[in-house]
Order: C-alpha cells, then structure tokens, then sequence
C-alpha cells in the first residue's frame, strides 16, 4: 500500500488566487503528481485535492521539474509544452492508479450556469409579470366599475387604452433595442409598467390619470417584445432560437394563467387595489434582482485586464450615445417595406393577433352567454387555453429546432409552425360555429385545443425577425407588431359593435379570425421567408 501523507514537501503546486496566479513550489515525490489548489474570489469558494497515487513508482531525476517560479504568472505561461491548468487536471485525472477526491462550495447558485440561459430564463419571467400586469385589469374593471359608477364605454375606454401605448411604443422600442441592446430596454420597461401599475389605484378617481397609467403601461410592455428579439438574436445560435423564443414569449400564457387565478382571490379578501400593489411589486422586484444578477456575473467575470475592458465599455456607451442621434436615418426603412417577406411578416401578424385579442377579451361573454355556463365556471374556462399553449409552446419549440439541425431548411420550418398555428384555431372556431348540437364542455375543448396550437406561432412568425436579420431583428418586430396591435384597438371594439348588431357570436367574433386566419396562411406560404437578408447593401 502507498503512503498517503499530507506534508508541505509533498506538494505539487500551491496556489492562492486572486487576480494572479503564483506557483510557489515544486517538487516531485513517491507521488507522481499532488496538487492542492485554493480558489478564491468574491462569489466563490474552491477547494479540491487531487491525488495520483502509484504503488512502488520510482521517480527518476529527468522527470524531476527543476524551475521554480517566483513572479506572478499564469500556468499555461510557464511552458507551452506543459499546457494550461485545466489540461493538467484533465490529464492527471487519466493517470492509471489514480484518484479524486474534492468538494465544491460554489454561490450564487446559478453561478456556473451559461449566461444566454440566465438572460433567457430572466427575461422569460419577466413577460410571466408582464402578462399579469396586462389581466389584472380585466378582473378588477368589475368592482372599479361598480365603486366609480362606470357605464360600459367608459370601461372599455379605460381597457383600450393599454394598447394606445402598446401600439405607439413598438416602433421606437426595436430602435432603441437596436442602439442601446435589449437588455437595457427591456429594463426600463419593467420598470415603467411596474411604477405605473403600483400607482394606478391613487390615480383611479381620476380619469384622465387613470387612462395615462394605463399607457405608461402598455409603452413598458410595448417595448419588451423588441427588447427580447434584440436579446435573443443577439445571444442565442439558430439550432437553440425556436426553443428560447417559446420560453421567453411563453412566459406570457403563464402570466395570463397566474393572473387570472390570482386576481379573483385578492379581490375578494383584499380588495381590487391590491391586485395593482402586488403585481406591481414584483416588477420592482424583478429589477432590482435583475441588477444584482449582472453585478454579480460582472464581479464574478473580472479578469486582470478589467481596464482595458472597461475602457471599451465606456466607449461602447459613448458610441451608442453618438448613434443614437443619427440612428434613424441609418435605419434601412426603404429596404424593409421593398421586401415581400417584411410585408408577409406583417400581415401574418395582423392575422395573428385578431384573432388573439379578441379570443383574449371575449371568450368569458361568450362562455357565459353562448354556453350558459355561470361566472365561475367561465372564469375557470377561460384559462384553459393559455394553460394549453404553455404546453403546446414546448412541444413546437423542440419540434422546430430539431428539424432545423437535421438540416430542414429555415424557412420550411417556419411556415410549417406558423400554417398549424393559424389553421387549427380556424378549423376549431368554425366547428363551434356549426350547430352540431354539441354540449358545451365539448365546444370548449374544440376552442380551447384550436388556440393552444395556436402558440405554433413562436416558432413560426416570431423567430423569423431574428433568422431575417439578427442586425435588425428588434426593429422588425416593432414594425409587425405595431401593425399586430391595431386589433386590438380596433378589432375589439368592432367585436362588441357587430354582437350589438347582429346578436350572433359566430358573425361577431369567429367569422372574422376565420377570415384573416385564411387569408394570413395564403400569405405566408406565398410570401414569407427566413433567408438572411442584408438590408444595409439593399438600401
């Protein structure tokens, strides 16, 4: 049996880290190689042993390593034929006869984890807020209405006027995505739609502040979009996107599920205000965690040449500040709008969201007054389909990445996502407006299967801004979903006018998604495409 004693001649290499690396001793033993390393830093604690242990080795004098250093430098330094720290553990691993023994203390716990998925899994949360913050008023309008005394109009005035700043803030949200980064717009939305969500129950006496509460609102997550494509064109390789894009814009059926059942609950023990109060905190909440997780990956990831890196960080801030004036004009507007593609996307959009906002804002009438079901039980329905698309939005998303890497073509892909996803939604309305004497839990099994694959989408029309072009993925998105926003103004109300009307739900709600449900397909089939563009080249 070898020998197996902890002494300080016995010891390879004994290195403290800091901001350097010192060698301070080597020797060569009846221990082929010994190591005892100490890593230190302000997040993490390392410490391992590592012991190669061979029985009766005689170690001759040309194995012995004679230099001993006495500067601070780095390992893979020393000799290029001794290769970096890391290949010396990994060979000392594959000695014969040898073993391991260590322990790890690492903190945070989300240390190790790769940087893209904590930008992924942080923004994700951050649309499971943003959708919250966009229901809670659809729950809470019925007690404000009741205490204010609010006529119908007057609700759907206060309703509406999320999508005023939803609509206006598309546009510059992709530009300043695109000049200043996604991370940091994404920020400042949260930030505004949270501020203005905690604020709104002292402004509710108030209309007009009401009404502006309600834009700051929908400018906050009228940029978030954006600043996400930005994000994820930026830091996420093409065989990954479909499955990022689902996660981050999944998060929004979450948040609708989470808002929904959490609403009808605080209301009830603790009033409307609160649903405002709270959801709004979280927002608060997630930034101010968002800026500890960067503070402490920046920290974490200081490196000896930090100024030069902070050198370029200040100039890189400065220069976005320099573009941010002549930014516009460089933006290739004319390009955009000379490509049949760009207009596909649009269109596609439009498509979409009819269908969507309108599904969104009156499938509980439709369920309570078509169905007959109690206010309860239309409540309860209505999250179904969001809670459907939450699994749906998986299943597409490694559907479509898998296929890209076995070499499906991209744009094959896309239109294959996005054809289910305004297909099924179509097929399923227009069997529920066919009187086939149906019972109603049947119907809403129809509808609700029709709208969660509807979330085919996020891997068909959303990921195509970043495969068109990654440079400007942000602003395209601000383009479409600009457009995609006019539904909601316009098509919700139009909704209500021709029920009014007509007293028919199937003229009223699902003869029109239908309609642009068909046509987006026809559209996007002829039209659409992932092939990366150069739009500079093209202006």
């Amino acid at each position: 049996m070898a020998n197996f004693t902890f002494k300080a001649e016995n010891f390879s290499s004994l290195s403290h880290h800091t901001n350097t690396q010192t060698s301070l001793l080597n020797t060569t033993t009846s221990f082929k190689t010994n190591s005892l390393r100490l890593l230190h830093s302000k997040n993490s604690l390392t410490f391992r042993v590592w012991c190669g242990i061979k029985e009766k080795e005689n170690v001759t004098g040309s194995e012995r390593v004679p230099d001993v250093l006495t500067g601070p430098k780095r390992v893979d330094e020393l000799d290029p034929k001794r290769g970096s720290s890391l290949d010396f553990e990994q060979k000392l691993g594959n000695d014969s006869g040898s073993s391991e023994v260590g322990f790890d203390w690492n903190w945070p716990p989300w240390k190790n984890i790769p940087q893209r998925y904590k930008l992924i899994g942080t923004t994700s949360l951050a649309f499971v807020i943003c959708n919250m913050d966009k229901v809670n008023l659809s729950v809470a309008i019925i007690p404000m209405s009741h205490q204010f005394g609010w006529n119908a109009s007057t609700a759907g005035l206060v309703q509406s006027s999320f999508f005023w700043g939803y609509a206006l803030s598309q546009l510059p949200g992709g530009w300043l995505a695109k000049i200043f980064g996604g991370r940091k717009v994404l920020k400042f939305g949260v930030l505004t739609w949270s501020v203005a969500t905690a604020l709104l129950p002292f402004l509710a006496g108030y209309m007009p502040g009401l009404v502006l509460s309600r834009v700051l609102v929908g400018i906050g997550e009228g940029v978030s979009p954006s600043a996400a494509t930005d994000l994820i064109a930026r830091s996420i390789p093409l065989e990954e996107r479909s499955r990022a894009v689902a996660f981050v814009f999944g998060g929004l059926s979450v948040g609708s599920v989470i808002g929904l059942l959490l609403a009808p609950p605080l209301i009830q023990n603790f009033g409307w205000a609160s649903v405002f109060y709270i959801f709004g905190f979280l927002g608060l909440a997630w930034f101010l965690g968002f800026q500890y997780l960067e503070e402490g990956q920046a920290s974490h990831s200081a490196k000896p040449a930090s100024r030069p890196q902070s050198i370029h960080m200040e100039k890189s801030f400065s220069n976005s500040l320099a573009a941010l004036g002549g930014s516009l004009k460089d933006v290739p507007w004319k390009a955009f709008f000379r490509t049949p593609a760009v207009w596909a996307m649009i269109y596609a959009h439009f498509c979409g969201s009819w269908g969507h906002y309108n599904c969104l804002s009156w499938l509980p009438s439709y369920f309570s007054e078509e169905l007959s079901l109690n206010l309860t039980e239309a409540a309860w329905v209505s999250i179904l389909p969001p809670l459907a698309s939450v699994f749906v939005t998986s299943f597409a998303a490694q559907l479509a990445d898998n296929l890209i890497a076995n070499g499906v073509e991209t744009t094959t892909v896309r239109k294959i996502c996005q054809t289910i996803a305004f297909l099924s939604p179509a097929l399923c309305m227009t069997l529920s407006s066919v009187d086939l004497g149906l019972p109603p839990w049947e119907i809403v099994g129809i509808l609700t299967c029709g709208l969660a694959l509807s979330s085919f989408a996020l891997s068909g029309l959303y990921c195509t801004h970043q495969d068109m072009s990654p440079e400007y993925a942000s602003i395209l998105l601000g383009i479409t979903n600009t457009v995609g926003a006019i539904p909601g103004i316009v098509g919700v109300a139009l909704t209500g006018y021709l029920l009014d009307t007509t007293h028919s739900w199937s003229i009223s709600l699902f003869a029109p998604s239908i309609f642009f449900y068909l046509t987006g397909t026809i559209v996007w089939l002829a039209f659409a495409s992932s092939k990366p563009q150069n739009f500079s080249n093209t202006d």
